[in-house]
């Protein structure tokens, strides 16, 4: 269970989107620190959904299955518990079988579009966990059979705002980790 050390405001307290986005959350996962915590930054919490997640991730030109893809791929590898609960049920909304949900661990062998799997390939570039990650010159020729320049700016603008956020997200120990997750607030204390 996250424990923050910033506040968590009370549910009467928050705004009435984060009050509905806490409920949501507690309905799905059992655990709404994340909501909570924006309750103390509402315009910020506005920015992050309204824009990136409004503008960018649900819109843009991008498709959304492509996106939604990617972000399972990124939050698996990182180990995200918080983000794979709800990513999980977003790609299921987008189209994705159970069967690819679970192909994404070995996505090569999947039977995901070459789109896809050239998406997946940089996703892989862009992990937290892949500090050389790095769009190659083959990689690039790959990606652009079926993608435009602008659209990989907003696929690998995409992914930063997401591999960035779950930094922030382990760092400020806001959400559950997978048992395997080797990133954020392990073990700490008031001390520390």
């Amino acid at each position: 269970m996250p424990s923050p050390f910033l506040k968590r405001i009370q549910q009467d307290e928050l705004p009435d989107n984060l009050r509905k986005a806490r409920q949501k959350s507690m309905e799905l996962r059992g655990d709404a620190t994340f909501f909570e915590v924006f309750g103390n930054n509402p315009g910020l919490y506005d920015w992050y959904t309204d824009r990136f997640y409004g503008e960018v991730f649900h819109g843009g030109t991008v498709p959304r299955r492509i996106k939604e893809l990617v972000r399972l791929r990124l939050s698996t590898i990182h180990g995200c518990r918080f983000c794979n609960q709800g990513n999980r049920r977003d790609a299921l909304a987008a189209g994705l079988t159970e069967t690819e949900i679970e192909g994404l661990s070995d996505y090569e062998n999947a039977s995901f579009s070459a789109a896809e799997k050239a998406a997946l390939r940089l996703a892989d570039q862009m992990l937290l966990t892949n500090p050389d990650g790095e769009l190659s010159k083959a990689l690039y020729g790959d990606l652009k059979q079926y993608f435009t320049d602008g659209e990989l700016l907003e696929l690998g603008m995409t992914m930063a705002v997401l591999s960035g956020v779950a930094k922030f997200l382990f760092a400020f120990d806001l959400v559950e980790k997978e048992a395997y997750c080797s990133f954020g607030a392990q073990g700490k204390t008031d001390q520390e």
